[in-house]
C-alpha cells in the first residue's frame, strides 16, 4: 500500500509499504479516504512542531471506512464510514483514571507521535472509531477539528454574561467561534488576516472583526459597552500573540491557550495577580466531544463543507504543499484525497 512519508522539514515522498495484517480483538482494519490538513501538519512541515519526531506519516484528521473488523467490535462492520479519534491513550495513568484522556501521561497521537493516516490503510482500536451513515467522508476528516473546538469551550466554561475575544480565524479559531456562538456569548474576533476577517464578518456574520493593532484595547472596549471580554481564546499558536493576549483579559477573567508553539511565553506577574486572571490550556479532545460533535454535524447545526478551499489526491501533496505555503495563498481546509 501507499504512504505519504514526511522524511524531514520540508520532504515527502510517496513509499510503498507492506499491507496491514487481520486485526486483531477491539480493532479494525480501515481504508483512508479522506485526510485533513492541519496546523500541526504544516508546523510539522516547517520543523516546528512540539513532540515530534521525523520520519513522520502525517494524517490525524481522518474520514474512513472499515474493510475488516475484530472480534468484540463494538457492533461495527465492513462498509461503515467513521470519524477517527486519534488519540491513543493508556487509560491507567492518573489522566486517564479522572477522565483526561486527551492528556495521558503515555498519549501517542496519530501522525505526530505515531504514525498517521495519510496512507491507504491502517489499524485503529474500534473504541477510537465513531461511526455515522449520515456524514460523507470529508465531514468525517473534520469532525476531529470540531472536537478540538468544543474541548476548548469546555475548558472556557463560558457563563451566560461571559464575553468572548477569538484571537486567530484559522480551522480551529472557527471551531471555537462555532461551539461560542451556539452558547449564546458575545464574540470578536481578531486575526492580521483580512481575508480571515472577512470570512468571518460576511459568512459567520460576526459583528466584531479586528485587525492588526499596537493596541486593540480601545476597539475591545468599543465591542463589549467599554469593557475588555472576560474569555480570551488564543487559537494562534503565536508567541507574539499569545504574550499579548494577557493585555486583553478584563479582571477576574481567563486566558486559554488553544495553539502551541515551542517555546516560552512570558508574562508580567504583578498584572497578573492584580486581575486574579485564570490561565488554562487546552490540549486535543475526549470521546464525550466526538459524541456531541457527531449528532450537530448530521443534524446541520455545524456545517463545515463551507470550509473546505483546496482538495488534492494524496499523488499531489508533496508538490502541492509546499507550493501553497510559499505563495501565501489563504486555505481554511484542505482535504488529501486517497
Amino acid at each position: 500500500m501507499n504512504a505519504v512519508i514526511l522524511e524531514k522539514p520540508g520532504s515527502f515522498r510517496i513509499a510503498s509499504l507492506d499491507p496491514m495484517g487481520r486485526p486483531g480483538p477491539n480493532e479494525a482494519v480501515v481504508r483512508v479516504r479522506r485526510v485533513g490538513v492541519c496546523g500541526t501538519d504544516l508546523h510539522a512541515f516547517r520543523g516546528r512542531q512540539p513532540f515530534f519526531a521525523y520520519p513522520r506519516i502525517l494524517g490525524h484528521e481522518l474520514g474512513v471506512e472499515i474493510l475488516d473488523a475484530g472480534p468484540d467490535d463494538a457492533g461495527l462492520k465492513a462498509g461503515d464510514r467513521c470519524a477517527v479519534e486519534p488519540y491513543l491513550y493508556c487509560g491507567r495513568c492518573v489522566a486517564c483514571r479522572r477522565g483526561k484522556t486527551n492528556c495521558c501521561a503515555n498519549l501517542k497521537v496519530l501522525g505526530v507521535h505515531v504514525d498517521g493516516g495519510m496512507r491507504e490503510q491502517l489499524i485503529i482500536p474500534t473504541s477510537h472509531l465513531h461511526k455515522s451513515a449520515a456524514l460523507s467522508f470529508d465531514q468525517l476528516a473534520l469532525a476531529e477539528m470540531l472536537c478540538i473546538g468544543m474541548h476548548a469551550l469546555d475548558r472556557a466554561s463560558l457563563s451566560p454574561d461571559d464575553t468572548l475575544l477569538v484571537v486567530g480565524a484559522g480551522p480551529i479559531g472557527l471551531s471555537v467561534i462555532e461551539f461560542a456562538r451556539l452558547a449564546g456569548v458575545p464574540v470578536a474576533v481578531m486575526d492580521i488576516n483580512e481575508k480571515r476577517l472577512d470570512y468571518c464578518r460576511n459568512t459567520l456574520k460576526i459583528a466584531h472583526c479586528l485587525g492588526a493593532s499596537p493596541d486593540p484595547a480601545p476597539q475591545l472596549r468599543d465591542c463589549f459597552q467599554g469593557e475588555l471580554p472576560t474569555v480570551v481564546m488564543d487559537c494562534t499558536g503565536n508567541p507574539q500573540s499569545m504574550t499579548n493576549a494577557f493585555h486583553y483579559v478584563a479582571p477576574g477573567g481567563k486566558l486559554v491557550f488553544v495553539g502551541l508553539f515551542t517555546g516560552e511565553v512570558t508574562f508580567d506577574d504583578p498584572s497578573f495577580h492584580r486581575n486574579e486572571m485564570t490561565l488554562l490550556s487546552t490540549r486535543n479532545a475526549t470521546r464525550h466531544d466526538f459524541k456531541r460533535v457527531l449528532p450537530l454535524m448530521e443534524s446541520g447545526i455545524i456545517d463545515v463543507d463551507r470550509w473546505v478551499t483546496h482538495r488534492i489526491p494524496y499523488t499531489g501533496l508533496a508538490a502541492q504543499l509546499p507550493a501553497w505555503i510559499e505563495s501565501g495563498v489563504e486555505f481554511r481546509k484542505a482535504i488529501v484525497e486517497w
